[in-house]
């Protein structure tokens, strides 16, 4: 399975496609007429799907406090998570308890991964495919905060922490994790991910292409943020800014980036190693890498592979290999890792940070999120 996602992702971020047919091998040119018209039909129900919410044949549940959907266009790789745990944060350091609404994909790695650096906070986390339903249930548990300006959204803040409050284990706002296309749930903010260095494939829908949607549903969209900006060339930047300006010229864009923060070893998690002195300590003169496709789930085999690639680097070197993971591939399973004893596994930990760019910074996103909460909130929802 995991060698067929990669054939189909290479044939995804083929550009332009038709052009490039030369370059895929002869299963993926076999496998295209059956993506294409896999994608045909995946189009045909997006497009009655967004047909009826339009007309208002199906309904949007409304919840009684803001909702933020925090979403993508394309599959992997946007910084959705983080950016969850970015708003999760400043509403928490603010006074307002929210509430993260995800479905639990892939075994919730995700999810669980936004547990563990949520703990201490005020933040929820409610884990379900009926957002609607498990919100009720939180809201049942917990409480909810009046959803007026006055009593909500004044709290926000751009540099402090407001510290505790009497009502801080009400719930005071939803967010809602990949809910861009989970449109039952009504939104007050939709905030779109971009992948800076893969932003749109071949243009194409999901099979065929990346595409989750076609690019003229970022009309929907409240603000954009170019993710892994860091890491693209300013032309191409550039190019992706306009690409998303053609279609909504008055859209909000910002960068961001991820930025390493610490380390942590497996079996003592609790433990931050600071990078430097990481590096200081291993010294690392060689770097091998092996790639698995988003949310690929461990299996024995793997582990079986990775041990049988860490004894031959040992014996090249003479070194013991030191294994580095990210914070989602221990979440998905810490037992599985285990198996990798007696080789060292480290865990990278990194946070979003905004890059200013055109007088766009973090403070000016968190300013025009609440402009527009107020907005939208002052016109009755």
């Amino acid at each position: 399975m995991e060698k067929l996602r990669k054939v189909v992702n290479e044939i995804a971020y083929t550009t332009p496609l038709s052009q490039n047919l030369s370059k895929l091998s002869p299963l993926q040119c076999s496998l295209i007429p059956l993506l294409f018209l896999s994608s045909s039909f995946y189009t045909l129900a997006l497009s009655l799907r967004h047909f009826l919410y339009r007309h208002r044949l199906f309904r949007q549940h409304r919840l009684p406090v803001p909702v933020i959907s925090v979403g993508n266009m394309t599959w992997g790789g946007n910084g959705k998570t983080p950016m969850v745990e970015f708003m999760a944060l400043w509403l928490a350091n603010s006074g307002i308890s929210p509430l993260i609404l995800s479905r639990g994909y892939a075994g919730g790695d995700e999810a669980k991964m936004l547990q563990r650096r949520l703990l201490g906070r005020s933040a929820k986390i409610g884990v379900g495919a009926n957002r609607a339903a498990t919100a009720a249930h939180f809201f049942e548990r917990y409480g909810y905060m009046d959803p007026g300006p006055a009593t909500c959204l004044e709290r926000l803040c751009f540099d402090q922490t407001m510290g505790s409050h009497l009502d801080a284990d009400k719930i005071g706002a939803v967010i809602l994790d990949d809910g861009m296309q989970h449109r039952s749930l009504w939104r007050d903010l939709e905030i779109v991910m971009v992948n800076g260095l893969m932003p749109w494939g071949n243009y194409h829908l999901l099979p065929l292409g990346p595409l989750r949607e076609p690019l003229t549903a970022l009309r929907r969209a409240d603000v954009a943020i170019v993710h892994h900006a860091d890491l693209v060339l300013e032309q191409s930047l550039k190019d992706v800014e306009l690409k998303m300006q053609e279609i909504k010229e008055s859209l909000p864009i910002f960068f961001t980036r991820m930025a390493p923060s610490h380390l942590l070893e497996m079996g003592n998690i609790d433990s931050k190693m600071p990078l430097r002195s990481v590096c200081d300590k291993i010294g690392a003169f060689y770097v091998d890498r092996l790639d698995f496709s988003d949310h690929h789930l461990f299996q024995a085999k793997d582990v079986e592979m990775i041990r049988m690639r860490l004894g031959k680097l040992q014996d090249k070197f003479g070194l013991k290999p030191v294994v580095v993971v990210t914070e989602k591939d221990y979440d998905r399973d810490p037992e599985i890792l285990k198996n990798l004893d007696p080789f060292q596994v480290l865990i990278l930990c990194s946070n979003l940070q905004f890059i200013p760019r055109d007088g766009r910074s973090e403070d000016g996103f968190k300013k025009l999120v609440k402009q527009l909460l107020e907005v939208k909130l002052s016109d009755g929802k």
